[in-house]
């Protein structure tokens, strides 16, 4: 005969409906176990249910059974109405049987009631365990916990060909904009492992990586074009602006040491033919365009023009007249863009506008009488002792301004003319045309 639980040790249960003196019909002589023994009634099969002797038995001095870890799993007993509901009336036991309802189930919904969680037993020791009951017959068995260390599944997304934890379209996209707000945490990329490639493959993919021959050519090209272009825009920058500052610079130094000397020196003034080339010797206004710019012997680019200041044609076939002199062409050249561009607006001089020229000795003042628009480089007449087209039909005190047009180029020469109308000494002070506004 079967021993007795540990937990269950003392008076029997009360006996059920249907069962015998003292218990259930067919467990005379122990006390029920809902765990182990059939339902009542003998109805239905269960897998639960185990005949006398099923197994072996256990001696009443027996330890409480444990779980796997070696606590004490205690049995909490299922109330008897849960697993044992009031049968229904049938012809066993006096009643009528009603045919649409079975054994165990609820007439009313015609299904079996669920089973309620036992109340807590507040005798339980803290620790114990509560120990797995039966399986049902065609539930997969659940390994929930077991003695072995066991490796953490992967998070889905996480390894190639597992589907991402996103959702569709609508999600990704709620995602996206997650991630572009100001403080939203971006979520963690999946970290796929390096595949390791043989010696073949890492060959081909590093020599993927080189640049073909023809973007290096044309990146070559484009640094090539690259740096022209900010060499252009040097070049631009130097000949606009910068050889104008300096130009100025070495113009306005030349006007002043010639006032200072003229200051401090007397005697006679220098006779024409007795200055070098690139020396300065006078000074030219024109009131009208705002220019001071001094005189220089010669017409040299480079001695002269390029520093900014005006040449005077004394060299050679181009060699005139000195303004001191009793007649003749007082002809002078300057640049009308870049270095310093003494004559750059001279094409607005009209006729009745003043030009003085200032020596050691006297102011020479000059009235704008004609202009030629546009002629040859080569064609010298007009510094002649009278000109051609100036409109002057004998020998005369004239002066002719010449400088390159059109603007920024040295295609052809434009040319001013004007007539001497004041001869004053220095120390009379200087002409109404400087004095005047």
């Amino acid at each position: 005969m079967t021993a007795l639980r540990p937990e269950q040790e003392g008076p029997r249960p009360p006996g059920r409906p249907g069962a015998g003196p003292g218990g259930s019909a067919g467990f005379s002589g122990r006390a029920y176990d809902p765990l182990t023994d059939p339902l009542p009634n003998g109805d239905h099969g269960s897998p639960w249910s185990r005949t006398e002797g099923a197994g072996p038995e256990r001696p009443a001095t027996q330890e409480p059974p444990q779980d796997w870890y070696g606590r004490e799993a205690v049995y909490e007993p299922v109330p008897e109405q849960a697993v044992n509901p009031a049968p229904q009336p049938s012809a066993r036991h006096g009643g009528a049987p009603d045919p649409g309802v079975q054994h165990g189930m609820d007439p009313a919904t015609q299904a079996v009631p669920p089973v309620p969680d036992p109340a807590p037993d507040p005798a339980r020791r803290p620790g114990a365990e509560r120990m797995p009951g039966p399986r049902r017959r065609g539930a997969p068995l659940k390994d929930d916990e077991t003695v072995a260390l066991r490796m953490p599944d992967p998070p889905p997304g996480t390894l190639p060909g597992t589907p991402s934890p996103t959702g569709g379209r609508a999600e990704r996209r709620k995602a996206a904009k997650g991630r572009g707000r100001k403080g939203a945490a971006a979520p963690s990329e999946p970290v796929i492992p390096a595949i390791p490639r043989t010696r073949v493959e890492a060959r081909r993919a590093a020599r993927a990586l080189k640049d073909s021959p023809a973007v290096i050519a044309s990146r070559a090209i484009g640094e090539i074009f690259i740096s022209l272009g900010v060499l252009m825009l040097l070049f631009v920058t130097y000949q606009l602006w910068w050889t104008n500052v300096r130009a100025h610079q070495e113009a306005n130094g030349t006007a002043h040491s010639l006032q200072e000397d003229w200051a401090k020196s007397g005697g006679k003034s220098n006779q024409p033919g007795a200055f070098e080339p690139g020396q300065g010797f006078a000074i030219i206004h024109i009131p009208k365009l705002d220019v001071v710019v001094p005189i220089a012997e010669g017409v040299s680019k480079h001695k002269v023009l390029d520093r900014g200041m005006v040449g005077h044609y004394g060299e050679g076939k181009l060699k005139t007249a000195m303004p001191s002199a009793r007649t003749g062409n007082f002809a002078l050249a300057g640049h009308r863009n870049t270095h310093g561009e003494p004559f750059r607006y001279i094409n607005k001089l009209k006729n009745g506008d003043k030009v003085v020229v200032e020596t050691r000795d006297d102011y020479y003042t000059y009235e704008v009488t004609s202009h030629l628009a546009q002629t040859s480089p080569s064609n010298v007449s007009v510094i002649t002792p009278v000109p051609p087209g100036s409109g002057f039909t004998r020998p005369g005190r004239y002066i002719t301004l010449t400088t390159c047009t059109p603007e920024f180029t040295s295609t052809y020469r434009m040319v001013v003319w004007g007539k001497m109308v004041d001869e004053r000494p220095r120390s009379k002070g200087m002409p109404d045309a400087l004095t005047a506004g």
